[in-house]
């Protein structure tokens, strides 16, 4: 099951699990909208593709909530 990591590793931007505009790669590495984009939907870390990381809403997100452990270093 994926962490849903809560903040962009590179500008630390909010990412919720229940909004969409975060995006992935296959090693979970996290990163917004602007970010991927900017990176050419490329990770820096592993050059891994940047895909739409899905939402998780309800009782999903209830029974499994997101990471608390938050990845931006500033």
């Amino acid at each position: 099951m994926l962490q849903m990591r809560l903040d962009c590793e590179r500008c630390g931007a909010d990412l919720p699990a229940a909004a969409p505009g975060a995006f992935i790669c296959s090693m979970e590495c996290t990163f917004c909208a602007e970010c991927a984009e900017e990176l050419d939907d490329r990770c820096p870390n592993c050059s891994g593709e940047l895909l739409d990381r899905p939402t998780r809403t309800g009782k999903t997100l209830k029974a499994n909530p997101p990471s608390a452990e938050r990845r931006f270093q500033s």
